[in-house]
């Protein structure tokens, strides 16, 4: 279920809105707000995930509301004044209803968010690997990996946040299948990299960037060897990757 808030300063209006969400099996209404400003109270204590609000509305107009979210939000605008459609589009609304509008009218604009919220859904799992730790279960994001370094049959999985690496038992072969191919390369039997957390090569070694717990120091057991089996691969992406005169 979609968490949403309906918001209008309108008593009509938001009656309406209620309405219509109550009618959408995919949508879960979690309160209906008379101002953004009491909206903005409950998105701070709430997991929220879409938002219908008014633009025009006293103390805090619909569109000032939405630039000053902490966190970014599915958004529906809903306003009987057209010339606020820009506006609207600007700040990454998903849709933008005029009044007054209808139950069909609502529900296009509810279905574009529950196609959004799903792609996020998707993505969001995706970025996301769990391994087995001693006698626990971890959550790594995908992104965070800067480099994974095999042992026998571990691996050292070094990451962006902590300075000792992860250990875990798999296989090389098996957690290479796993990484997305366009930002994760094997340049030796006994390396994988993040093509983004590369500084620099020189003299057939990768020199990764230092993870954010130890700043800007880098130790010299982070310089990644080029094997020779993987040196035409890696060669091919770096001339694809260099800007010529």
């Amino acid at each position: 279920m979609i968490k949403c808030l309906a918001i209008d300063d309108e008593p009509l209006a938001l009656r309406q809105l209620v309405s219509y969400i109550e009618k959408t099996p995919y949508l879960e209404l979690v309160s209906a707000c008379n101002s953004a400003l009491d909206a903005k109270d409950i998105i701070d204590r709430q997991s929220i995930d879409a938002i219908f609000v008014d633009i025009n509305m006293p103390d805090l107009n619909g569109l000032d509301f939405v630039r000053q979210l902490s966190k970014p939000l599915l958004v529906v605008f809903t306003t009987a004044y057209s010339e606020y459609a820009i506006e609207g589009y600007k700040v990454d609304a998903i849709d933008y209803l005029l009044k007054p509008f209808g139950l069909e009218d609502f529900q296009r604009a509810a279905q574009k968010v529950k196609t959004q919220y799903e792609l996020l859904q998707k993505a969001n799992t995706e970025d996301l690997l769990y391994l087995k730790m001693d006698y626990k279960v971890v959550r790594l994001n995908i992104k965070e990996i800067r480099y994974v370094e095999g042992m026998s049959e571990y691996l050292k999985i070094h990451t962006e946040k902590e300075a000792r690496p992860l250990v875990v038992l798999m296989s090389m072969k098996k957690l290479e299948e796993r990484l997305p191919k366009e930002a994760f390369m094997r340049v030796h039997k006994s390396y994988i990299v993040n093509l983004q957390k590369i500084k620099e090569v020189a003299r057939g070694k990768i020199l990764m960037n230092a993870p954010l717990s130890l700043g800007e120091k880098v130790r010299e057991d982070e310089q990644i060897p080029i094997g020779y089996n993987y040196k035409e691969q890696f060669k091919s992406y770096l001339d694809k990757k260099f800007i010529t005169k």
